[in-house]
């Protein structure tokens, strides 16, 4: 005959020695029954770390706290490239000015600027010349605290980016520069200054206005260079892909000269084209990169051996072309665009 204790259950009340009463724990039924939630699963296997290992969780304020001095370290900089600036002050004038120089000298005009005011020389060529010189050199400077406000929220695979993303956008912004100095601002200016020279209009170039010209053709160019990041980090985000910018993009390229109308400083086609074109050009390269990125996340290889081949095949044959060019039909290489003149 079993017992009372066997009768009333494993969690029923017992007498304990001394007469105290104690209850036997019920066993766990999981998340929906009365046991409470499952125990969490094992770590994984290996020993490896949580993705989320290193990332820092900040208050609002200690946000506010690290985005000021990010700010301090980024004006720092500037200020040190600043004053390196200052000291090759008229190199630096030499060179920006040449674009102008060689515009007059090829229109047959006299190659100087004009001074209109008495400060225009201090404030152009030891003030805002300097300013614009900082930018450039402290470029990868100010990306870099700009990645170092952004990385402690990101994973650790996300951190991997920095180095790309600095070199590339510096690389970039610096190339868009140097592809306005020589290419885009020489060859505006010099169809700007020819529209009045068979209506017996001498053209008289302030400093101020020419150099104001000058930082808005670069930079703004330089700026349009970033084209391809900001679609990487687009894709990278998910928010496009690029399927869906191969599909739409008539509609970008309406929107690049739309854009290039409006940065351009002047109304002729001929300048609109110098900016649309290169702009084009960098909106495919960025599908190209975000194409990248989209096979790096499905685990797939570009075939990099047929591409190499076919751009040495291209670049092969107008080497040919440009070899013909030169012995057959009399044209000679120039260091100016567009390099080949007969």
């Amino acid at each position: 005959m079993a017992s009372s204790d066997d009768q009333k259950g494993a969690g029923a009340p017992r007498q304990g020695s001394a007469g105290s009463t104690a209850l036997t724990p019920l066993p766990k039924r999981g998340w929906f029954g009365r046991g409470g939630p499952p125990a969490p699963p094992p770590p994984p296997p290996g020993g490896d770390e949580p993705e989320d290992e290193g990332m820092l969780r900040m208050s609002f304020l200690e946000h506010l706290e690290e985005l000021r001095a990010r700010i301090i370290r980024m004006v720092l900089g500037v200020g040190v490239a600043f004053i390196l600036s200052l000291t090759f002050c008229n190199e630096l004038w030499n060179f920006v000015v040449q674009p102008a120089v060689g515009a007059l000298k090829t229109l047959h005009y006299d190659p100087e600027l004009a001074q209109i005011a008495p400060m225009d020389n201090f404030q152009v060529i030891w003030v805002k010349l300097p300013i614009v010189c900082a930018i450039f050199l402290s470029s990868p400077w100010i990306l870099y605290q700009v990645w170092a406000f952004i990385s402690p929220g990101l994973y650790r695979r996300e951190k991997r980016w920095a180095a790309p993303f600095i070199l590339c956008s510096a690389g970039l912004f610096i190339l868009g520069g140097v592809f306005a100095y020589f290419v885009v601002f020489r060859y505006g200016l010099t169809f700007l200054l020819s529209l009045g020279r068979d209506n017996h209009i001498k053209p008289v170039v302030s400093v101020t206005e020419y150099f104001d010209l000058f930082v808005n053709v670069v930079l703004g160019v330089g700026l349009v260079f970033e084209t391809p990041v900001l679609i990487f980090f687009l894709t990278l985000l998910r928010i496009v892909t690029p399927s869906f910018l191969l599909n739409h993009s008539r509609y970008a390229i309406l929107a690049i000269f739309i854009i290039a109308a409006v940065v351009t400083p002047t109304p002729d086609v001929f300048n609109l084209m110098l900016f649309a074109t290169p702009m084009c050009m960098l909106f495919y390269l960025g599908i190209f990169a975000s194409y990248l990125l989209v096979l790096h996340r499905e685990n797939r290889r570009f075939p990099w051996r047929k591409a190499v081949t076919i751009v040495t095949v291209v670049l092969l044959l107008i080497a040919v072309a440009i070899f013909l060019a030169i012995t057959t039909f009399g044209y000679k290489l120039v260091p100016y665009w567009p390099f080949m003149v007969h």
